[in-house]
């Protein structure tokens, strides 16, 4: 087989000789360009190539004109951004555009190193996914290599609907960008209420991206003490304080390669959101009484059910954080966004269950299967997980019927009733209800004051009224 081949793009004839030595040794086949019209000629004439690195500045224009074309044009090539030291912004602006990672100047070379091995297996799992989907008998005309989108292959496929059950187009969806995410080592932000799964899809873009056999740590930073924070982060050294009694690990050194998935990040005190903002755009960590900085290559997913922009407008959540977390947004869609999905879940969940309690497998009755369809499930598919073990606890038989679900206790019927009041005129309790709706509105648009003003059918200065009105932050 012939040398995987590189592509360097950059204006320092220095930077470029440097770059060109350490892939050379690394086994790559290197051609150099000095600016964005050479690096077109080379991709037009000299590919296809396995890696691409280009700079931010260049003299004929922006490296970031190239990271769009190559996603355009060769889907299938990585590319990686050079950015000036501490322009985190250019970063995350390349990141967005397409580029599946960046790297500081001054190049530390055992970055680049760890870079271009993961640029290297992304390109070699995008041939196999080519080659697995191409007809056995009929090539695909080579022109089409570069234009066509890569589609996931077989395998990839298997995987996202054996996890991610379901058919509509809200799930689709979803599938379609976690096998996007998948190539990339941007940060993503996933968003969506509890129990729509925002774990597994942090799992799902691991497993089928080139760090899948690398370490995938997931910690829950509401369940860390405030006072363990910075030691359960980074670690520690033996005696660097009361109780430390050998040297720790931390998070971020146990997932060193592969990928750290920060839970419920909202929840993270302001000044550990300092630290947590510096390490990853240092990607170093320095251990409690620890001497030296450590250097991590370390891939970033995090998750909150909080809807973390109004955190950011209180100053309860660091913009610049916010920002670099947020480069790419991966929304789960609730229960009441699928309700086509449920009796295929409910299925696959009755199955589960009844292997984990070694029992047959029960069935739903057509009037179950309706109720569940109708049912709000605010708490996504941990509730329904949680209603049909209750249910194969009561049945008697092998069929669950709608009463085995015990769902007649509707939350809106409940919610209204705790409302209504028992002393109190009409008035009083109207204006509660109307802060519900409010309330409910706000939340149903994450926030969004002008989509929750759309939904409710009234002008957003009539939202702000109202909401000023309530004291509703």
């Amino acid at each position: 087989m012939s040398q995987p081949r590189a592509l360097v793009v950059d204006d320092e004839p220095d930077l470029r000789e440097l770059l060109d030595m350490t892939l050379s040794r690394m086994g790559l086949d290197v051609e150099t360009a000095e600016d964005l019209s050479a690096a077109r000629r080379q991709l037009a004439s000299n590919g296809p190539f396995a890696l691409c690195l280009t700079d931010m500045r260049l003299p004929d224009g922006n490296g970031l004109s190239l990271i769009k074309e190559i996603s355009r044009d060769h889907p299938q090539l990585p590319v990686a951004m050079i950015t000036a030291y501490g322009k985190v912004e250019d970063a995350v602006t390349a990141l967005k555009c397409g580029a599946f990672d960046f790297v500081s100047k001054p190049v530390d070379l055992e970055s680049l190193r760890g870079l271009v091995r993961t640029a290297l297996q992304m390109h070699s799992d995008d041939l196999e996914t080519k080659s697995e989907r191409a007809p056995a008998k009929e090539a695909r005309p080579a022109a089409a290599d570069a234009s066509e989108p890569v589609e996931p292959g077989d395998g990839e496929q298997a995987m996202l609907r054996q996890r991610l059950i379901g058919e509509s187009e809200a799930i689709l969806r979803v599938r379609r960008t976690i096998s996007k995410l998948a190539r990339s080592l941007a940060p993503v932000l996933i968003s969506g209420d509890s129990g729509t799964g925002k774990e597994l899809a942090a799992r799902l873009i691991h497993d089928l991206g080139p760090r899948a056999d690398q370490p995938f740590v997931a910690v829950n930073c509401g369940a860390i003490p405030s006072e363990l924070m910075e030691s359960e982060f980074f670690g520690h050294m033996r005696g660097s304080f009361t109780g430390a009694d050998s040297d720790k690990e931390g998070l971020f050194q146990a997932a060193n390669g592969g990928t750290l998935f920060l839970d419920e990040v909202a929840d993270l005190p302001l000044n550990m959101q300092v630290k947590l903002l510096r390490v990853i755009q240092e990607k170093t960590v320095r251990p409690i009484g620890g001497r030296k900085e450590l250097r991590i290559d370390v891939r970033i997913l995090s998750a909150s059910h909080k809807a973390l922009k109004p955190l950011v407008e209180a100053g309860d959540f660091r913009n610049d954080l916010y920002y670099r977390l947020n480069v790419i947004e991966l929304i789960m869609p609730s229960l009441r966004e699928r309700p086509v999905d449920i009796p295929q879940l409910a299925n696959h969940f009755l199955k589960s269950i009844a292997e984990q309690w070694g029992e047959s497998p029960r069935q739903l009755s057509e009037d179950a299967i309706q109720a569940l369809v109708s049912h709000p499930f605010s708490g996504n598919v941990r509730e329904l997980i949680n209603i049909l073990q209750r249910a194969i606890t009561l049945a008697e038989g092998s069929m669950i019927n709608g009463r085995d679900l015990s769902l007649e206790a509707e939350p809106e019927r409940l919610q209204t009733q705790a409302i209504c009041p028992v002393e109190g005129n009409l008035d009083d309790y109207i204006e509660e209800v109307e802060r519900q709706i409010l309330e409910n509105a706000l939340r149903e648009a994450r926030y969004n004051k002008t989509e929750a003003a759309r939904q409710l059918g009234i002008t957003f200065r009539s939202l702000r009224y109202k909401l000023k009105k309530y004291g509703i932050d």
